[in-house]
């Protein structure tokens, strides 16, 4: 195990920085994709129904954004503190902290099942559901309320793997978990004809597969820390820190679960269509967000395992590098993305109405993609490092602090249009407001403390 333990720890602290990123980033952006690719599958088959049956998976959305909040929050808090542990080659802590997250992710993921059926209508009224939607959001968001608990704890196990630098692992059960659920809505709506059903079906299925086959990895001894109920922490302050450095996370999601809530509602003063036409823009943005993404979680166990080993130069080299690959990738896809914007529409709902208000849509947040790598690294870093308190802060604007009164300030002014813009100038306003942050953070990170540098 030590000889294990060491040659990881030379792998995370000597491999050049851009291919460790890039070894680390490629598993996760194919976990994003494969994971994106059912959302955009579940969009189509779902679109087959109605178009109010799409308008609901723009309201699910909202819920699993909740669901993915908690789990984020035990997930990147865990994985931070356990891959600076793994720096400083403390596995007893790290192993100490992945119980505990897990274990409490699972506690909280049940306590959303359970209040989330209880008051389901409620809920789907509140996240944006108008009365036509209403039925088929109560189907679907049963089945993933049914699934919530191995959820949370699925995205814990998944990001401890990506921060102990074993995304190749992480990737084996989400991808998994993708295949099936697209399998599954084939299966289940199309063969069995089960409609929506068939959707939360097939996706509480792969949820419960996926959590499976993480545990498994965790359960064989393949990973550096361990699972166990006998190693979860009885302190509160051990809980705390989690939490407090998953904070952002939570604030993120949380504020894009809300954001989705405030867009759903004022959508729907203009009808299912443009319900489901803002659902369909934003599953086909999140794809191509997903390439950036992928790579920005390959860099952060590389920024918190270097910076736990004090190696600080590698953590400056590797968020320029993680910036400018995101750019790259996001601006080719962007601009493929706006020459066939009409037709990405028309692919998932044929509604003329739908087509005419998602394409305006979708140009727009394609616009705002160029903007979004800089601010993604700087959240993702701050964050790696235990900066929570700017981490938080940064988190808080795209989907918060900066769009739900954007939202509301232009969808008065403008109408329609200003619910198609407003995500769009959240972005880029955000981008200004990081580049200070990014200014002051490297003019005060320390130089190395070891004179051996990659």
């Amino acid at each position: 195990m030590q000889v294990k333990e060491g040659k990881q720890y030379k792998k995370m602290t000597e491999t050049p920085v851009p291919r460790l990123i890039i070894t680390l980033g490629i598993p996760t952006t194919i976990s994003m994709l494969v994971t994106n690719i059912y959302n955009l599958a579940d969009t189509y088959f779902v679109g087959q129904i109605g178009t109010s049956a799409s308008g609901a998976v723009g309201i699910v959305f909202g819920l699993m954004a909740i669901i993915q909040a908690f789990g984020f929050m035990f997930g990147h808090g865990a994985g931070s503190i356990i891959s600076r542990k793994l720096g400083e080659q403390d596995t007893d802590s790290a192993t100490k902290f992945a119980s505990t997250s897990f274990f409490w992710s699972f506690v909280v993921g049940m306590l959303i099942s359970v209040s989330g059926l209880v008051f389901l209508n409620p809920l789907m009224r509140l996240l944006g559901s108008t009365n036509t939607i209403l039925l088929f959001a109560r189907t679907y968001g049963f089945y993933i309320l049914l699934a919530a608990p191995l959820m949370t704890s699925s995205f814990v196990m998944n990001n401890i793997l990506r921060y102990e630098g074993r995304a190749s692992s992480a990737m084996i059960g989400l991808i998994a978990g993708g295949i099936l659920n697209i399998l599954g809505d084939w299966v289940f709506m199309k063969k069995c004809n089960m409609g929506m059903e068939g959707a939360g079906l097939s996706t509480a299925i792969s949820q419960v597969i996926s959590f499976g086959i993480l545990l498994y990895l965790f359960l064989s001894g393949k990973t550096q820390s361990k699972i166990s109920f006998r190693f979860v922490s009885k302190d509160m302050g051990d809980i705390l820190k989690v939490m407090n450095t998953g904070f952002p996370s939570l604030t993120r999601q949380g504020l894009s679960s809300i954001s989705t809530m405030i867009m759903n509602g004022q959508a729907r003063i203009y009808g299912d269509a443009a319900v489901a036409a803002m659902t369909i823009v934003n599953r086909i943005c999140f794809f191509i967000f997903a390439i950036g993404l992928g790579i920005g979680q390959g860099f952060q166990p590389v920024s918190a395992f270097n910076y736990g080993a004090k190696k600080y130069s590698r953590v400056k080299k590797g968020f320029f590098f993680t910036w400018a690959a995101g750019e790259i990738f996001m601006a080719g896809f962007a601009v493929i993305g706006m020459l066939l914007s009409y037709r990405l529409v028309g692919f998932f709902r044929s509604d003329p109405q739908v087509i005419l208000i998602g394409t305006f849509a979708l140009r727009a947040q394609l616009i705002a993609l160029f903007f979004q790598p800089l601010s993604v690294c700087m959240n993702m870093m701050l964050q790696s490092v235990g900066k929570n308190g700017a981490a938080t802060f940064l988190s808080t604007l795209r989907s918060g602090l900066l769009f739900i009164p954007i939202i509301f300030i232009l969808s008065g002014c403008i109408g329609l249009t200003g619910v198609e813009v407003s995500q769009a100038v959240s972005d880029i306003l955000t981008f200004f407001i990081a580049i200070p942050f990014m200014v002051v953070f490297f003019r005060n990170l320390p130089e190395d403390v070891s004179e051996n540098n990659s």
